[in-house]
């Protein structure tokens, strides 16, 4: 008989203030004497540059502190691949102690990425052969315009499990995809014993069995540690697996957690406090619409139109008054989203107000829960170049009644696109993701060349 056990975590979002004690737990589990071999894994997102430290050093110090907890292999998520640009993740791993395990997402020219294989098969100390195969969530429209180009699940399983086939006695996918597609790789790939799931933030205390495979998840933010005992007999078949999680908040605390976490903290912002952006009149000072005025004009003009609508939750903060730097953008903004250029012809531009309006209210005090790097609440909807009469429901695009058969030039942003509530632009828009900058970078390059520093006795006076 062989013990192993396997303690995981997922969705980290660089939750810092949770990281000594998952340390301290996880350095406990790799040394314990009461099983054979102890794996250590993380399913994805450990990353989110809504955090200052690791916004300022591009992830850097993420993967310093993961080196910290002796990973046996990690995947990525879509907060690695997507939030990041394409240079930032080609070096993202680049002192990493610990495998990227990864199987669907290839360069423009399908070559594998340098720094992550498509499975690995680790040997116990009593011979058992363990695959290991990661995965990510795949959304085509936006790796696409970042310069990966990502593969369905099922054809990356099609594919490569007749590979490895007879190569493994156990098969474990570390999968950033989310509970519902890895309920379909547990119903369509019976071969895989054991999916360490992330992405969809899915809290499953003692995991869930689906057919003959185990899956497990640990919800969000390192607020749960996954922890899983596996036996197998002396063919190195398994026997049993008996998924666990343990809560991060009954471990014991150290008098320096609170003070570690809060000097990453502290360090990120002085980094981005350094780094000044622009030097803003008195409009600014503690106007929130003002920022969100001038943002609509950053927008627009990243996209190349005169029309955009943005939503005010988004903007946790206001500006001020002075020199603005990249942390008050990033206290500001700190999710890291993109723009989109959505084209669409007036009569589904009309549409698309409609819809807006229609969920104006309801959304204004809607609350984003699973999406908190996207602001607390939606807000109210701002538009710039848009104007409503609501008695006769006509829609005016810069002054002038839409025309139903024109096509119109729209600056938007990636979750108007994905979220449920304005369908219009999904179904019927041209949507371009704008890579690789980001909202609060696009803002800031825009008040960068408005607002220059050099110009602070001009820019006081306005």
């Amino acid at each position: 008989m062989e013990k192993l056990r396997i303690v995981h975590t997922n969705d980290l979002h660089s939750h810092f203030e949770q990281f000594p004690k998952i340390k301290r737990y996880l350095h406990q589990a790799q040394n314990d004497k009461s099983v054979d071999q102890t794996f250590t894994f993380d399913a994805g997102d450990f990353m989110d540059r809504s955090h200052p430290l690791s916004d300022a050093t591009e992830g850097e110090v993420n993967i310093e502190l993961m080196n910290e907890f002796n990973y046996d292999a990690i995947t990525i998520g879509n907060n690695e691949g997507i939030s990041n640009s394409h240079a930032v993740l080609e070096k993202l791993f680049d002192n990493a102690n610990f495998p990227v395990i990864l199987a669907n997402l290839r360069e423009e020219d399908e070559s594998m990425p340098k720094w992550c294989t498509p499975y690995k098969i680790f040997k116990t100390k009593k011979n058992t052969r363990i695959a290991v195969i990661g995965l990510t969530a795949a959304y085509p429209m936006t790796c696409g315009p970042n310069h990966w180009h990502i593969k369905l699940i099922s054809n990356t399983l099609d594919d490569l499990l007749p590979k490895i086939k007879g190569e493994y006695d156990m098969l474990i996918v570390v999968s950033h995809i989310g509970l519902r597609v890895d309920k379909y790789i547990a119903h369509n790939y019976p071969e895989v014993d054991l999916i360490v799931g992330g992405h969809s933030h899915d809290y499953l205390p003692k995991g869930k069995k689906v057919n003959h495979t185990w899956i497990t998840q640990t919800g969000k933010w390192g607020q749960h540690i996954g922890d899983i005992s596996i036996e197998l007999n002396d063919d190195h078949q398994v026997v049993s697996i008996k998924p666990n999680t343990v809560s991060t908040e009954d471990l014991p605390t150290l008098a320096s957690d609170k003070k570690q976490s809060l000097a990453w903290r502290q360090k990120g912002e002085e980094m981005l406090n350094a780094r000044q952006v622009a030097d803003l009149p008195a409009k600014f000072n503690n106007d929130k619409m003002a920022a969100i005025q001038v943002s609509l004009d950053a927008i627009s003009d990243f996209a190349g139109t005169d029309v955009a609508v943005l939503n005010s939750g988004l903007f946790l903060k206001p500006f001020h008054q002075g020199i603005l730097t990249e942390a008050d953008l990033q206290a500001a903004l700190p999710h890291p989203m993109h723009v989109v250029q959505t084209k669409l012809f007036g009569k589904d531009v009309w549409r698309m107000v409609m819809e807006m309006e229609k969920n104006r209210h309801f959304l204004s005090k809607f609350a984003l829960k699973g999406m908190s790097f996207r602001g607390k609440i939606f807000g109210d909807l701002v538009y710039k170049g848009i104007q409503v009469d609501h008695e006769s429901r006509t829609v005016y695009i810069n002054g002038k009644e839409i025309d139903p058969e024109k096509e119109y030039t729209l600056a938007l942003l990636d979750h108007y696109v994905l979220i449920p509530f304005f369908p219009t632009i999904s179904i019927m828009g041209k949507n371009k993701f704008l890579f690789p900058n980001y909202l609060r970078t696009v803002i800031g390059n825009y008040l960068k060349r408005k607002y220059p520093i050099s110009n602070r006795e001009k820019n006081n006076g306005v």
